[in-house]
């Protein structure tokens, strides 16, 4: 849980004004069949008219199941992928549509730190060359010298030793790697920083040195920050507000202390009840809320409410009608025709929110 002085440092560079509208966003990803003549039988529903707002200076928890779409929203949002519909608005200026120059011109203003800290840097490259990479591909610090005291810089400011600028990426641990992609994530001092589960590849005891390295660049730098994760204890230290992703959809997006304290989607509640307790007598007492069935296919999606199928409140109308999100109470916005009451909301849901 966030400290009071957390709080009070938000608070202090957090505004109103949105910097990132998403409306309508869709992503599909063919499927074909043929291998000379292919021709498309379907598509995969990755993400599928998602609208949400991210306010300067906040963080937003992105969570669900895996294949839900959260790492699939995170590229469409820094571009890596071009998105099949609908509209992102950064700072008023829909770059959905955006190319060449103007896509460059956007990756100054929005980065993305990945996953895998393994993968995602060049094993031929040297740390230096790999944070100097965002500066050679923009045209600045063309002095070496100039360029390399930059790096140098950045490294000891995520915590590495600037002397290790000619090691290559297997000389670190998981842990420094991800720095290094920090470094160079923040490299030229975007607005719009997208965190792409990016402690789930670490050991527990380096997760919360990146978490805290991450706040503090946040607040160093002013940094709006979008938090996909799949430890629900980690989001809810990390982000002011939390959407919640079902099957290519947002199903609820909350304040964190209301999301945890009062989730309004019944996808939400099994969610939070499935997170472990540390307290063993409450971890007894407590029975987790069992969803029936799997997961439906994204590329044959239930009908109307993506959740009916495995709903415990779901009646006709959500197999028939689709819900749209709505103001709950609380500053909660849900898309469920049958919300959670307080007194539905099960009691291990509560433990597992005060612990």
């Amino acid at each position: 849980m966030t400290t009071l002085d957390e709080r009070v440092d938000a608070a202090r560079f957090t505004t109103d004004e949105p910097l990132i509208r998403v409306r309508n966003l869709v992503k599909h990803f063919p499927i074909t069949r043929g291998i000379i003549f292919q021709r498309k039988i379907g598509a995969v529903q990755a993400v599928d008219g998602i609208s949400f707002d991210v306010k300067r200076g906040e963080t937003l928890g992105l969570v669900g199941e895996t294949g839900c779409g959260k790492s699939t929203t995170a590229r469409l949002l820094v571009r890596l992928l071009d998105p099949t519909g609908g509209e992102i608005l950064f700072e008023g200026e829909d770059i959905a549509k955006r190319k060449g120059d103007g896509l460059r011109a956007l990756h100054r203003e929005a980065q993305m730190i990945f996953q895998d800290p393994y993968s995602s840097l060049n094993p031929r490259k040297t740390v230096g060359s790999i944070i100097a990479e965002p500066f050679a591909i923009h045209g600045m610090l063309k002095e070496k010298g100039a360029r390399k005291q930059r790096v140098q810089e950045l490294m000891d400011r995520v915590g590495l030793n600037p002397e290790h600028y000619n090691r290559y990426p297997h000389e670190f641990s998981g842990g420094q790697r991800q720095r290094i992609g920090v470094a160079r994530a923040i490299a030229l001092e975007p607005k719009l920083l997208v965190a792409d589960e990016p402690v789930s590849a670490l050991d527990v005891s380096i997760q919360a040195q990146v978490l805290n390295l991450l706040r503090g660049l946040q607040r160093e730098l002013n940094l709006t920050l979008i938090f996909i994760a799949h430890d629900l204890s980690v989001v809810r230290h990390m982000c002011d507000r939390v959407a919640v992703m079902y099957l290519g959809k947002i199903v609820e997006i909350s304040p964190a202390d209301s999301l945890y304290g009062f989730p309004r989607h019944p996808y939400t509640g099994a969610l939070l009840s499935a997170v472990p307790v540390p307290n063993p007598t409450a971890s007894h007492r407590r029975s987790r809320q069992l969803l029936s069935g799997d997961v439906p296919s994204p590329a044959n999606p239930p009908s109307a409410c993506r959740f009916h199928t495995r709903c415990p409140k779901a009646q006709e109308v959500c197999s028939v009608e689709e819900p749209t999100l709505e103001e709950k109470g609380g500053g909660s916005i849900a898309a469920c025709h049958f919300p959670l009451s307080r007194d539905e909301v099960r009691r291990e849901v509560e433990v597992t929110a005060g612990e």
